[in-house]
């Protein structure tokens, strides 16, 4: 079962005054990891090296790739992936951003660089493991929203928008196994899903203890 991140994190480490500075990001097409290799190259517009690696589950394939980005070949990006298929994590990229400190680290000094400073994100994330579900909208009456806000945080149902008219629509995600179950018309009366829309299959988080 796919291994990813709970969150965004940052981290920094100081190797002979270069700054490293490793960024982790959840991402799930090649287009979103692309688009955040653009964020952090404007962010830190005056540093000369961001060196990336991902690793994305696409169409039940794994997409990897990584970028040395000018630092001599093999010292940033293969250590940066080495590390995410080691921990078999998928839907990850890390970018780590290096200022120079004005002395060379040699090609051993900049793999263990960069391994340290993707190993110090990882220390910072919770670990979550991914499964296929959907994306739905469902209607509630207003009396049926926190019955249902109740069920959902004891099934680890994610309700992402909740929008207040004349009735309640909640888009929520929902993992496959418990589709039915959750768009059942009555749910032992607790409470009444009126109708539901399913907007698109995706893949869900669940939250896992750190590997």
């Amino acid at each position: 079962m796919p291994i990813t991140i709970n969150e965004n994190v940052s981290s920094e480490i100081v190797q002979k005054k270069s700054r490293f500075i490793a960024n982790l990001f959840y991402v799930q097409t090649e287009e979103e990891a692309n688009e955040k290799i653009k964020e952090i190259r404007r962010k830190y517009y005056d540093a000369k090296h961001h060196c990336y690696a991902f690793s994305i589950m696409q169409n039940g394939s794994l997409l990897s790739r990584m970028s040395d980005d000018g630092e001599p070949s093999g010292t940033a990006g293969m250590p940066m992936l080495n590390i995410l298929q080691k921990k078999e994590l998928v839907n990850v990229l890390v970018i780590v951003t290096r200022y120079f400190g004005g002395t060379l680290l040699g090609t051993g000094g900049l793999v263990r660089a960069y391994t340290d400073a993707t190993l110090s994100a990882l220390e910072k994330v919770t670990f979550a493991y991914e499964e296929t579900g959907y994306e739905l909208e469902l209607t509630l009456d207003y009396s049926d929203l926190s019955p249902f806000e109740y069920y959902a945080q004891k099934n680890n149902i994610k309700i992402t928008s909740i929008e207040y008219g004349q009735i309640i629509r909640c888009k929520v995600e929902v993992a496959k196994d418990k589709l039915e179950k959750i768009t059942c018309l009555s749910n032992n009366n607790i409470f009444k899903i009126q109708k539901y829309i399913i907007l698109r299959e995706k893949m869900i988080k669940k939250s896992l203890k750190n590997k």
